[in-house]
């Protein structure tokens, strides 16, 4: 038992030992990736922190790509568009030039066509009818007499030859038969004079041309202060009244050509300005540009209508809308130089159209223009310019 136990003893002894030499193994080989995995970790954040080493020298920045454009130079015609009224370019109102009455029948209607001195409307003349006709027989009592004293006169020649008449009844007679032939002279002025007056109850056109309006009706009782009761396009002549304001009707000049469009319709009215409006509406800074137009159907007095005149034509160089920068110092464009730097330019633009629009000072054409994206330049900055195509 004794012998047992003793051997019991040490074996446990022996195994203790052994445990605690494993545990020593262990604790170290955990120290030792412990400390490897800081080392590590060291070197990976400085690594993060600091990177790669490069020469000292000034930082580096990445050019922005931009689109130019070398615009050239370009023949632009000048435009300028502008709305209005259409009208007759010589309107003639017709009223009453005699006396008036009732008018008792109308002879033409608005859109006729009339000739000069055409009836237009007549005014009844009943009275003045009789009236005239008294004065004719005034007229042929008036003759009678003058012949009468004619043929005294000359029996009285007859006589004073023979001593029968003194020369002084041959006197008296020639005086009586001067009288008689000027109060016929009179009688047919009268007459005349009523026939006149009668005439000018009709209602006539003073020159040949298209009936615009018509406000006169048969029963109408109408005077010299009655207004107008026609009104007609002289020879059918019709314009377009544009509105301009005065910086644009300065650009214009008489013969300018245009193309007139009413509103309503797509058709297009070649026209030419044939009178510029000598002054400026001091309310509206505004003048008129009178188009003279050849008639048709479709041009109606009072219609509206729009104009696109031609203002001549300029050499200069065209950009898109988009290269046309603007700010609180004016307009300028981004231009790209030999350095490939963008450099601010001021420019003068002029006309706008659908093919862009022109510039007029600032720039020579054959610099290269920044097309889009000079908004997020600034004068200095170093781009890469790629040539639009």
């Amino acid at each position: 038992m004794n012998y047992e136990t003793t051997i019991d003893a040490e074996g446990a002894q022996a195994l203790g030992s052994l445990a605690d030499g494993e545990d020593s193994a262990s604790q170290s080989r955990r120290k030792w990736i412990i400390g490897v995995a800081v080392v590590l970790l060291v070197v990976l954040a400085w690594w993060f922190l600091h990177g790669p080493s490069e020469p000292a020298g000034p930082a580096k920045t990445q050019a922005q790509v931009v689109t130019v454009v070398v615009p050239g130079k370009t023949v632009i015609a000048g435009t300028i568009t502008a709305s209005g009224t259409i009208a007759a370019r010589r309107e003639m109102p017709v009223g009453v030039a005699g006396e008036g009455g009732q008018i008792v029948q109308v002879l033409v209607d608005a859109g006729d066509w009339v000739r000069a001195g055409q009836v237009l409307a007549v005014i009844d003349r009943s009275v003045q009818g009789q009236q005239i006709a008294s004065q004719a027989a005034n007229v042929e009592v008036a003759a009678a007499d003058a012949r009468l004293a004619q043929a005294n006169l000359d029996r009285a020649l007859k006589l004073v030859e023979r001593g029968f008449i003194s020369k002084a009844d041959v006197d008296r007679l020639t005086a009586t038969r001067d009288a008689a032939v000027a109060r016929v002279r009179v009688a047919r002025a009268s007459l005349g004079e009523l026939g006149a007056r009668a005439a000018r109850l009709n209602i006539v056109a003073p020159a040949a041309g298209l009936v615009l309006t018509r406000a006169a009706e048969p029963g109408q009782i109408v005077s010299s202060g009655s207004g107008v009761l026609f009104s007609l396009a002289r020879d059918g002549q019709m314009e377009m009244q544009a509105r301009l304001a005065e910086a644009d009707l300065a650009r214009l000049t008489v013969g300018a050509t245009a193309e007139v469009t009413p509103v309503g319709t797509t058709r297009v009215f070649n026209g030419q300005v044939w009178q510029l409006s000598p002054t400026i509406d001091q309310q509206s800074r505004e003048g008129i540009a009178r188009i003279a137009l050849s008639y048709d159907p479709a041009l109606r007095p009072g219609g509206f209508a729009s104009a696109t005149l031609r203002s001549g034509t300029v050499t200069a160089p065209l950009l898109p809308e988009s290269a046309i920068l603007s700010d609180d110092k004016g307009t300028f464009v981004y231009v790209v130089g030999s350095d490939n730097k963008a450099q601010r330019r001021d420019v003068k633009t002029g006309e706008v159209g659908a093919r862009g629009i022109s510039v007029v000072q600032g720039l020579a054409g054959n610099e290269r223009v920044v097309l889009r994206a000079g908004g997020f330049l600034n004068p200095g900055d170093a781009v890469q310019p790629v040539l639009a195509k």
